[in-house]
């Protein structure tokens, strides 16, 4: 009895830990997080609502979750064929197509339909985010490295959803923060796909900006997204969203950016790639909390 006990437990973690891996769950957690900073950061939020901050971070990794679940379904074959993702639950054989199904739609509706309590616009937004990641860069990251781009903006409509639930409107604040992230994406995405390059290749994503992949080329384009990231970093200030302190905070967060990508145009190596990739990770929180903790309307 006491050993059908501990095996049914090891089955139960061992499927939870599958789930886990299904959703994606870090990556779900980073993009939950700038849709609730954005949320928080809309002027029509006065004070915490922990009920309603429970329902939208539920909400939005049950959306987000049920992407990335389609997308593991979809690229299952080349998730198989390299090393970084041969061990997804799907790609592995351990769940069947069917199963990441029946969880990707009932994680879709039910998520769309949390958000709808904020409002209709929420809802739509956190739908038409799922519909163009799964159903449109997906399969476009092997035609063309304009998947990037695309791909860029249902990584940025996080920001829009959580500023159109805590504001009910689409004002110029939202579109700051899905600036923000929007350029932010290229330095970040492209370090990943310069470091696992070959793994790509062999799978066949076309990634890079530059066809020839890990080029000048395509360290310059990164340098010109993170450059880019300098004008947009101030409008919060400009705009009166936040504050000077958290101003002079996202200037430095930007040119320590640039400076990343400018180091990696002048050594071209993987080591450097993963220093902007680091440096990515690091940027988004500490900007938006400082956003958030410097808020002024």
């Amino acid at each position: 009895m006491e050993t059908e006990k501990q095996s049914s437990s090891l089955k139960f973690a061992g499927k939870l830990q599958d789930y886990k891996l299904l959703i994606k769950f870090n990556l779900s957690f980073m993009v939950v997080f700038s849709a609730l900073i954005s949320y928080l950061l809309a002027p029509k939020v006065k004070e915490y609502d922990w009920v309603a901050i429970g329902l939208f971070f539920i909400g939005g990794m049950l959306v987000t979750g049920s992407a990335n679940t389609i997308n593991q379904i979809v690229e299952k074959d080349t998730d198989a064929m390299m090393k970084r993702t041969a061990n997804r639950p799907v790609a592995s054989g351990r769940m069947s197509t069917q199963e990441a199904w029946t969880f990707a739609v009932l994680a879709g509706v039910g998520g769309v339909l949390i958000l709808s309590h904020f409002n209709l616009l929420t809802a739509a937004l956190a739908a038409f985010s799922l519909f163009v990641y799964a159903f449109i860069y997906t399969p476009l990251k092997k035609v063309s490295s304009v998947s990037v781009l695309v791909g860029a903006i249902p990584g940025s409509l996080p920001c829009l959803i959580g500023w159109a639930a805590g504001n009910d409107d689409l004002s110029a604040g939202g579109w700051i923060l899905f600036a923000l992230q929007f350029f932010w994406q290229f330095p970040h995405f492209w370090a990943i796909a310069w470091i696992a390059h070959k793994d790509y290749t062999a799978a066949g994503f076309k990634l890079l900006p530059s066809t020839e992949g890990p080029t000048k080329y395509s360290a310059i384009q990164a340098i010109i997204y993170s450059l880019l990231l300098l004008p947009v970093g101030v409008l919060p200030y400009l705009t009166g969203m936040s504050g000077m302190v958290s101003g002079i905070i996202v200037l430095i967060a930007n040119f320590l950016m640039v400076g990343q990508c400018v180091r990696l145009y002048r050594e071209m190596t993987v080591k450097a790639a993963r220093r902007v990739m680091f440096s990515s990770y690091i940027y988004l929180p500490v900007v938006l909390l400082s956003l958030l903790a410097n808020k002024t309307v």
